[in-house]
């Protein structure tokens, strides 16, 4: 496994999950933010430019980051926060392994699979891939993001190392993604975190995970569209991010 690291390796470590189609960059303000009190990890999650596996699954991917996390940090972190397929692997790590950390923020993550439009990706993704290269065609694509403007290089240039494959594994997954039973037994303090513009299946699944966990907290992002939170508004997400992790300590 391959990461983007930021701050002092012996400050307390955080892991953040970047979305799909994405990269180490979707959390690089507020990474620069926190990195002065955490020791800031963003690893590339398998499929995405710069990862050293091919996607397989969310639940693959869940279980060789608590492999990670096991081998490099005890076994448990006090935050991991995860946007949109972020979010889902980060669900499916706390499904399997109720302490893998003490506070998880899930950011516009789906939880209400979508058979058709997981039936209708693979031939949509054959017919569009060629496309990517193109500069008009990664540039409508990236409009539709809502992101800032200032991160389209890196968004074009890390979308040009995505494999037809690993794009079709990943888009697919996402949109099969249900939640584990065993989501109910997580220990962590968790945040569930959408925007009110977004579509309503991130709404209803941000409720749905509410409901499942029921020591959670529904954040609803007034006026914000899918991921805008912590790619555009990086350093209010770090806020909150200090501020969870201040609730926990003093909790403790």
């Amino acid at each position: 496994m391959t990461a983007k690291e930021y701050g002092d390796k012996k400050s307390p470590a955080i892991m953040l999950l970047h979305g799909g189609g994405l990269a180490w960059w979707n959390y690089r303000d507020a990474a620069k933010a926190l990195e002065d009190r955490c020791h800031v990890v963003i690893p590339a999650l398998d499929g995405h430019a710069d990862s050293d596996r091919p996607f397989t699954s969310i639940e693959d991917n869940a279980a060789e980051l608590i492999k990670y996390i096991d081998e490099n940090f005890g076994g448990k972190l006090c935050f991991i926060g995860g946007l949109s397929l972020g979010g889902q692997i980060l669900l499916e790590m706390l499904s399997q392994r109720r302490n893998i950390c003490g506070t998880a923020f899930i950011e516009s993550a789906a939880v209400l699979p979508s058979k058709l439009t997981a039936a209708m990706l693979p031939p949509s993704i054959a017919a569009s891939y060629g496309l990517i290269k193109k500069q008009w065609f990664a540039k409508a694509q990236f409009r539709s993001l809502r992101i800032k403007d200032d991160l389209y290089e890196d968004y074009y240039r890390d979308s040009c190392r995505i494999s037809k494959a690993d794009m079709t594994a990943f888009l697919t997954a996402n949109q099969r993604y249900s939640l584990k039973d065993s989501i109910s037994l997580t220990e962590a303090e968790l945040y569930i975190i959408y925007g009110t513009r977004e579509i309503p299946q991130i709404k209803r699944s941000a409720e749905l995970i509410h409901k499942a966990v029921p020591h959670s907290k529904l954040l609803p992002m007034k006026d914000l569209y899918h991921g805008q939170f912590s790619i555009n508004s990086g350093n209010d997400y770090a806020k909150e991010v200090c501020h969870a992790l201040d609730k926990n300590q003093a909790q403790a």
